[in-house]
């Protein structure tokens, strides 16, 4: 039987829809959702199976949820006295680990463990964190990959780029996405529905010059801010003008995601505070308060969010498979 979480088992659904069990009609295997009616394989489910075998390509960043069907799947392994197999795969944004933990109050699907959004680690070490800090106890066993190391980026090596999800078409949106993925918990479009996603950001009341200008004066390093226009086909603000910026990665080595996207939602919500709406589920995206209340200046934030880095490395440390 095939598995499957959100998006699909060939990562052709939206974010957000429901899969259903079905056929699969190359192979004629059971698909079994676990994300529909459950999120988490039942007993009936997991009838007649001695083994699972986890092999899913990730995006490295805390809220794309496969990361929380790994968990949920271990789970089920350890209860039921099974084996699970992870086949490794690289993680787009396994060399650097930045942004906020995420806090208890705050835990859901998209978020469900207590690491920054970008963890640094892959699918083979997120699953022996887990096993361990979170006593899961499940008989894991990782197929560890040959050659690779943190330090490489997904177009250094010979993995080719394989959509893990519909809006996610290239490494370009990988990057930048663990930072403008704040804007799906706003009333601004992250880009769903052009050739750019989460590159492409804006609003129909967005003046795109003035905010690429002030974004460009905060002098964040590796990023550069495009003045544009796009029109969306579908999602928020379909077939409707908007304005805004393209997120170009100048220096992928300098960039940092998190602080551009924390960066970019204090902006506009200073620059346009009677239109933007900061949604509770940018709490469940970023993991705390501060940055839905803009609590703290942006220098605040950014020493908080370094401060979580520099914690959470001690413990991922132990966990690393790769130099």
């Amino acid at each position: 039987a095939i598995f499957c979480p959100e998006h699909g088992f060939r990562g052709e659904a939206e974010a957000g829809a429901t899969i259903t069990n079905a056929v699969d009609s190359k192979t004629g295997l059971p698909i079994i959702s676990l994300y529909g009616k459950n999120k988490k394989p039942t007993i009936e489910q997991l009838h007649g199976i001695d083994m699972l075998v986890f092999d899913i390509q990730d995006v490295g960043a805390r809220f794309y949820t496969y990361i929380s069907t790994l968990h949920y799947v271990m789970e089920a392994v350890a209860e039921n006295g099974l084996t699970l197999v992870v086949l490794d795969r690289p993680n787009p944004n396994g060399f650097y680990v930045d942004g906020p933990v995420l806090e208890p109050q705050y835990k859901s699907f998209v978020g469900m463990h207590p690491v920054p959004i970008v963890h640094g680690m892959t699918i083979g070490e997120l699953a022996k964190l887990f096993n361990e800090e979170f006593k899961i106890g499940c008989d894991l066993k990782v197929i560890e990959m040959k050659g690779w190391t943190h330090d490489l980026y997904m177009d250094e090596t010979t993995a080719p780029w394989i959509n893990p999800s519909p809006n996610m078409p290239t490494l370009d949106t990988a990057i930048v996405y663990t930072g403008t993925g704040n804007f799906e918990g706003m009333n601004i479009s992250e880009g769903r529905g052009t050739t750019k996603p989460f590159e492409f950001i804006g609003a129909p009341y967005v003046d795109p010059h003035a905010w690429a200008n002030k974004l460009n004066s905060l002098g964040l390093e590796g990023v550069y801010f495009r003045p544009m226009y796009f029109t969306p086909s579908f999602e928020d603000y379909a077939n409707k003008l908007c304005g805004g910026v393209q997120v170009h990665v100048t220096d992928r080595d300098k960039f940092s995601a998190t602080k551009v996207g924390v960066a970019m939602v204090y902006t506009v919500k200073e620059m346009y505070p009677n239109n933007v709406q900061l949604q509770s589920y940018l709490k469940l995206v970023t993991g705390v308060d501060y940055i839905n209340n803009m609590t703290y200046t942006l220098e605040q934030v950014f020493t908080l969010m370094d401060k979580d880095a520099e914690k959470f490395t001690e413990t991922r440390a132990k966990y690393l498979i790769y130099n």
